[in-house]
Order: C-alpha cells, then sequence, then structure tokens
C-alpha cells in the first residue's frame, strides 16, 4: 500500500499571503480555515515558543478541516534546556494538551539545538523509549555537526529504527549552495538561520518529515527537486507516509514551492488527489466567470 503525502509550511498566520496564497481581504481569523482550505499539513511552528492552552487546541481542533494533519514541534522549554529527561513528565503533559486535535494530530517533532552532541545519546534514547510512540510517532531533528559523522549517525539511525522513530530531513542547501557558487545570500536579514548541516536522506520510520528550506528563486531550486522527486516517489511507493513542509527566507514564496513538489510528484506519475489550492483557486476563478456573465445580462 501506497504511503500518504501530506504537504505545507510552517506557520498559517502570515499576512503577507492575502492576496496570493489567501485572496484579498482575508481577515487574520480566518487563516487557518484559509490554510486548511488550500494545505494538508502545518508544522505548528507556533508550539516551539508557547504551549497552547485549552482554548487554542479546541479552536484548532474545529476549525482544521478531515485528513488534516498537525505536526507541531515540542516546547524549546524543554528541549533546548540541556538533557531531556529531567522535562519528560512536562512533554507528556504537552502531548495531552493537544489530545483534543484527534486525527488531526500528526507526529510529533522534538528538534534538539547544536550544543546537544552525540555524548547525550543516552539521554535521547530514554527519553524517546519513555515517549508513547505506538499511539503518537515522533521525530527528531539534529543539529550538532557530530550527529551527521560516523560512528554517530549509524549509531542515532540504528537507535530510532529500533524505536520506531522518525529523523526529521533538514535540507538547507538552496540556501548555502548559492552562497558557494552565485555569492548570493538569501537569509540575509533574517532573524533566525537555518543551520548548514548535511543532507542524509534517511527513513527511520514508517514515516518521515521533511523540512525544505527553498531559495527565493524558484528556478534555482530545480536541481534539488529534481533529486527530491524521485526519493520522494520511492519512499511512497513503499509505503512511507511522508510529511513535507516547504520553508523559505521569503516566506511569501513557501506555499508556492510546496505546490511546486506536490505538481512534479503527480508528473512523475505518484497517484496523488488535486492540491486543495488548485482547487480553490479553480473555483473561485469559476465564481469570478459565473459573476462576469451574469453582471453581462443583468
Amino acid at each position: 500500500m501506497a504511503g500518504a503525502y501530506f504537504t505545507g509550511c510552517a506557520v498559517w498566520a502570515f499576512k503577507d499571503w492575502v492576496g496570493s496564497f489567501y485572496p484579498k481581504g482575508s481577515k487574520a481569523g480566518d487563516f487557518l480555515r484559509l490554510y486548511g482550505d488550500r494545505m494538508t499539513a502545518v508544522e505548528g511552528n507556533t508550539t516551539f515558543y508557547s504551549m497552547p492552552d485549552a482554548k487554542t487546541v479546541d479552536r484548532w481542533a474545529t476549525t482544521m478541516p478531515p485528513g488534516f494533519r498537525f505536526c507541531p514541534k515540542l516546547p524549546r522549554a524543554f528541549s533546548h534546556q540541556g538533557k531531556l529527561m529531567p522535562f519528560v513528565d512536562e512533554a507528556h503533559r504537552f502531548l495531552q494538551t493537544l489530545m483534543p486535535l484527534g486525527d488531526r494530530l500528526g507526529p510529533l517533532f522534538i528538534q534538539l539545538p547544536p550544543t546537544y552532541s552525540p555524548e547525550q545519546l543516552a539521554d535521547l534514547r530514554d527519553f524517546l523509549t519513555r515517549w508513547p510512540r505506538q499511539t503518537h510517532p515522533i521525530a527528531v531533528e539534529v543539529r550538532h555537526l557530530d550527529w551527521f559523522a560516523e560512528p554517530h549517525s549509524t549509531r542515532l539511525n540504528q537507535m530510532l529504527s529500533s524505536l520506531g522513530v522518525g529523523r526529521v530531513l533538514l535540507d538547507t542547501r538552496p540556501v548555502y549552495d548559492c552562497i558557494d557558487t552565485l555569492d548570493d545570500d538569501p537569509q540575509i536579514g533574517s532573524e533566525r538561520k537555518k543551520p548548514r548541516v548535511p543532507l542524509q536522506p534517511e527513513v527511520t520510520a514508517p514515516f518521515t518529515i521533511v523540512r525544505y528550506i527553498s531559495h527565493p528563486n524558484l528556478a534555482y531550486n530545480q536541481t534539488y527537486f529534481d533529486e527530491w522527486v524521485p526519493r520522494l516517489r520511492q519512499w511512497l511507493e513503499a509505503g512511507t507516509d511522508i510529511y513535507f513542509f516547504a520553508h523559505c527566507p521569503q516566506e511569501a514564496k513557501s506555499p508556492t514551492v510546496a505546490r511546486e513538489v506536490y505538481h512534479r510528484l503527480q508528473q512523475a506519475g505518484v497517484a496523488l488527489p488535486p492540491l486543495l489550492w488548485d482547487v480553490a483557486e479553480q473555483q473561485k476563478a469559476e465564481e469570478d466567470n459565473s459573476s462576469a456573465q451574469l453582471s453581462l445580462f443583468g
């Protein structure tokens, strides 16, 4: 059975999407509903900075459409304080606050800081062992460069595989290779630059999370798209569920990147339904055409 493909961005509340990704005149209170009408998943980066209250989670649950997936990042209050085990109970309480999302809750992921090295492997293993992985899948994103070198990379992948934990695949090549080849840094001015880490596309669980950091110039990404599309297709054919999130230093362009990869997968023969964003645009065009015809005969 083929895997499922979910795609989206890191956030939904980006006001500069109004007039492009969102219709003209859209209000902030409608952003989540509009986002769910166009994409199938969101990282929910908001949870990294603060824990949502029950009222907020209930609103998310009632606003997100069926089939949508929310993939929250564990709060940095747990992940960026040194060892993880002292916060395992708090992490479980965080998970409980998300229970109203029901089947809209996708895999969670924990983003480890650059200071969290392979020396903490036992701490990471103990934390993940305590996590209810069978009912609530989780993935790990590492940033300390030693995790990408041997023997640590193999040890990490083996540990994650044995626990059924995903490894977040962060691809920052598009925003760093261009510095070397074009003397072009698209992250200039960014408050939070993404780290320059190697891409190691290993699947360690029945699902994977891809965080693709796009160059703002869509054409510059073509080489990377040419790599990713066959890889994603192969994983889907093997039954792996994929959560593909598009980022861009110019956030206004992130949805277009997600759509481009989606279209390329369709062109490569992957049996995906029409992208919701495309459906919404087609419906809007038909409504505008009907209104125009009525005005001619009104």
